[in-house]
């Protein structure tokens, strides 16, 4: 009877023991999940942090600057992209090249070159050579899309060469030298005199000097005082609807949107009598 309460003693004692045990057991593996818990909870935090990284620049990507360009506007973007010469540089670098020269027409080739698109070349000159007013065409006719074509006749974009700036230069008596100038460097690539003038387009031209008293330069200011952007064409000639007895500065300006605006500057006294823009 006395051995009976010890055993009973031992027992509870081992009782005991094994839920002490058991107890740390279970604190030790819920310890072991919280960690995997939270190691698990920064991985993902982790992975959506870098996500969040990565889908702003795949989801808010701008369309391409162009895509809303028309085709007009995306070939001066990309003649005017590759201009490095201003207006002004090139007008002086042409005057220079003609001694008492004066300056009646200056165009950057490639943007809306419509005069010379209109103007073929004799059909006896070879692919590629230039035409009497400086532009190399040989059909002298545009392709169906409306750019001129591109066996030798100006392109649209910038050639190997880069733009060019094509002018005409007279003399006092109305002699016309064109002039072409490498639009990236600024360097002549040709100055001759125009083969197929006669007396009474040198007397035109020489009329037309006379009667302008305001410069090229100052028509160009003008003109981008009303419409911020490049000037890319200045041209004498008589003012709309006139008999000869008027003659106006005609400046093309590309602005930032790429569309063309055309300004008749009165060349007397450098008030703006004619604005059209080109849409396309």
């Amino acid at each position: 009877m006395r051995l009976e309460p010890r055993r009973n003693n031992r027992l509870s004692l081992r009782s005991r023991n094994l839920r002490a045990t058991g107890a740390a057991a279970c604190l030790a593996a819920a310890a072991l999940l919280l960690t995997s818990c939270g190691q698990s909870s920064d991985s993902a935090t982790s992975a959506a942090t870098e996500a969040a990284k990565v889908l702003p620049q795949r989801t808010t990507a701008s369309p391409s600057a162009t895509a809303d360009l028309t085709e007009d506007q995306q070939e001066r973007k990309s003649v005017l992209d590759a201009t490095k010469v201003t207006f002004d540089d090139a007008a002086t670098t042409a005057v220079g090249e003609v001694a008492g020269g004066k300056l009646v027409d200056l165009d950057l080739e490639g943007v809306d070159d419509d005069d010379r698109d209109e103007s073929p070349s004799p059909t006896g000159s070879p692919t590629g050579s230039p035409s009497p007013t400086g532009s190399p065409s040989p059909t002298g006719s545009p392709s169906p899309t409306g750019s001129p074509t591109a066996t030798g006749s100006p392109s649209a974009s910038p050639g190997a060469d880069g733009p060019v700036w094509v002018a005409e230069v007279a003399e006092k008596d109305g002699t016309v030298h064109t002039v072409r100038i490498n639009a990236v460097d600024g360097k002549v690539i040709e100055a001759r005199v125009d083969a197929d003038q006669d007396a009474e387009d040198k007397k035109q031209t020489a009329d037309r000097l006379a009667q302008a008293t305001q410069t090229p330069e100052q028509a160009a200011k003008v003109a981008t005082e009303k419409k911020k952007g490049t000037v890319t064409s200045v041209s004498l000639d008589e003012a709309d609807g006139n008999d000869g007895n008027s003659v106006v500065w005609s400046v093309d300006v590309v602005g930032s949107d790429w569309k063309k605006t055309t300004f008749d500057v009165d060349a007397k006294n450098d008030t703006i009598v004619r604005e059209e823009t080109d849409n396309d």
